[in-house]
């Protein structure tokens, strides 16, 4: 059967799987376990390439996660009790025209326009998915399904697309954006969920009928049914690289990140591709981490509430790192009474850890006068103000975007903070950002984002090598002007979200050398020593480098974090 046909397809005798086209020469292999585990409203999985699906029955995944093959699950739709045939369709025997009649999954659909407006607006998926979940009343086990295969398939696009292209006759690069992104979501569930195979062709397929009409439909069907004759790691076999031959290629699509990005984190772990090649590497492990599933961390604010008392309200645990760190287990933040009274917010551990490390360094000398001068949307800034109203500190937050000024207004509500909406390298001539008026300063400056890949998986897709050193010389600015505003003897502490070297101890060291400033060891922050004790220090390594912290989600838990501290030299 050609591609151009895509009628709905009987099953092979004896052989329990859909039948479809083949390649010519193509064995017929099993499927594997999803490696998808619970779902949760934030969007995340915890799956990735190595934990894979094993056949059996209908025994699809790892112990744990939902089977979504039976009643108001994805294997049929919600509210239908008329029979369906082997292939997932209604009746024993429907035409291509019958089926065209069917109803497209209302969360199926969901995740497509989700996909399609972030391929096609440059959309953020955590920003389009939450209204169109309320838009659409999907709720419960739906929107964690939305959800799950929204993220999900942006995470594994890297992975996808190479099994995708071998499944295809026409060039992956070629195929129309819309329909790309149904292939990804069937691909998805096909290789990476419990989904049978026949609700995951067909599930899509409706969705692909209504939504792009019966032409690109019978394309995705063809596609689909070759994608579902291989497991994943039979697939990998054949479309990955050699790892001894080119491990960056080979991790690249191994784990579903470009190939840029992982030769960053493999400079920033310190491992050439001779280790890379060798197998089971550190990088590999980062990598597979920005496909888990991250948790919900929220902040419990000082003089508000603390830890214990917020982890008990929410059943929750203490986070390892910061000490006014709570993981949410399960439900959604806005839930929590203490977010909706201001007691507590959202933020990432590792984010905390280093608005924390900050504000309790040892200063001699006054301390009342604190600046965050990139404060947007204002996590650390209510950490900081929070930490600060007991010890008679005035915080002065700055943020350039109006919108996230807000934002910041918003979070410090009730607080001692002054929010400016400026451009925080206008230190010296805003008559409020006056040069060495602040005794702790934040630079928490705009970056590549490379090290919250988990939580924006799309990010990987659209940041460029390119972009890195506009980037870095914006950093070098906003650290340098940060430095202007300190007093002699100040602490600044230089915060990004990327391993990425020119990001982070590059440009540190860089500004160190021009202007002067010293570094200062993180470690004299009990909470910084515990966590830089998790990173191994090279033997010979320089006092810059032993003196910053590099967070990973795959030892710390947190997101890549970066963080150096330094200090303005007295006058």
């Amino acid at each position: 059967m050609s591609e151009g046909d895509g009628r709905p397809q009987g099953r092979r005798p004896g052989s329990g799987r859909p039948e479809g086209p083949r390649g010519a020469g193509r064995p017929e292999r099993g499927r594997p376990d999803g490696s998808r585990g619970e779902t949760r409203p934030d969007g995340s999985g915890d799956g990735r390439p190595g934990q894979h699906r094993a056949r059996g029955g209908s025994g699809r995944g790892r112990p744990g996660a939902p089977d979504r093959g039976a009643g108001p699950d994805r294997g049929e739709r919600s509210g239908s009790d008329r029979p369906r045939n082997e292939s997932g369709h209604e009746g024993n025997k429907r035409s291509w025209g019958t089926y065209q009649k069917a109803t497209p999954d209302p969360a199926r659909r969901a995740a497509f326009d989700v996909l399609v407006a972030v391929a096609a607006r440059d959309a953020y998926a955590n920003l389009t998915l939450p209204p169109l979940l309320v838009e659409r009343r999907l709720t419960g086990r739906d929107a964690a399904f939305v959800t799950e295969l929204t993220y999900g398939t942006l995470r594994h696009r890297g992975t996808l697309d190479p099994i995708l292209a071998a499944g295809s006759s026409r060039p992956i690069d070629k195929v129309d954006l819309r329909v790309l992104q149904a292939l990804r979501l069937g691909a998805y569930q096909l290789l990476f969920t419990r989904v049978p195979d026949h609700a995951a062709v067909a599930g899509t397929v409706e969705v692909a009928r209504v939504a792009l009409t019966d032409g690109p439909a019978r394309f995705v069907n063809a596609v689909l049914r070759r994608v579902s004759e291989r497991d994943l790691d039979t697939w990998l076999d054949e479309v990955t690289p050699d790892l001894a031959a080119d491990p960056i290629a080979h991790l690249a699509i191994r784990y579903s990140h470009p190939e840029w990005v992982v030769r960053t984190f493999a400079d920033a772990l310190g491992e050439d591709t001779a280790r890379l090649a060798a197998g089971e590497s550190e990088t590999g492990r980062a990598l597979a981490a920005d496909n888990e599933r991250p948790g919900v961390d929220l902040t419990a604010r000082p003089g508000r509430i603390d830890a214990k008392e917020l982890a008990a309200d929410v059943a929750g645990e203490p986070g390892r790192w910061s000490p006014v760190a709570v993981k949410l287990p399960e439900g959604a933040p806005g839930n929590v009474a203490a977010i909706a009274d201001g007691r507590a917010h959202v933020q990432d551990e590792g984010s905390q850890l280093c608005a924390w490390t900050l504000a309790t360094a040892p200063l001699e000398g006054e301390d009342t006068r604190w600046l965050d001068l990139c404060a947007g949307p204002g996590g650390k800034a209510g950490l900081l103000a929070s930490i600060g109203a007991a010890r008679g500190v005035h915080l002065t937050a700055v943020e350039v975007s109006e919108h996230r000024a807000k934002l910041v207004e918003s979070a410090v509500a009730g607080l001692p903070v002054t929010v400016l909406t400026v451009d925080g390298r206008d230190v010296g001539t805003h008559p409020e950002l006056p040069e060495g008026g602040f005794d702790r300063v934040l630079v928490d400056a705009p970056c590549t984002g490379l090290g919250a890949l988990r939580r924006r998986p799309e990010a990987r897709w659209r940041r460029q090598p390119g972009d890195v050193p506009a980037l870095a010389k914006l950093q070098r600015e906003l650290l340098t002007a940060a430095l202007r505003a300190a007093r002699p003897g100040g602490l600044v502490a230089y915060v990004t979200c990327s391993p990425h070297l020119a990001e982070t101890r590059v440009l540190v060291a860089d500004v160190c050398r021009r202007t002067g400033a010293e570094p200062v060891d993180v470690r004299i922050v009990p909470e910084a020593a515990a966590a830089a004790d998790v990173n191994p220090i090279p033997e010979g390594a320089s006092a810059a480098r032993a003196a910053a912290l590099q967070l990973w989600p795959h030892r710390h838990g947190t997101d890549a974090m970066f963080l150096s501290l330094l200090r303005k030299p007295a006058e």
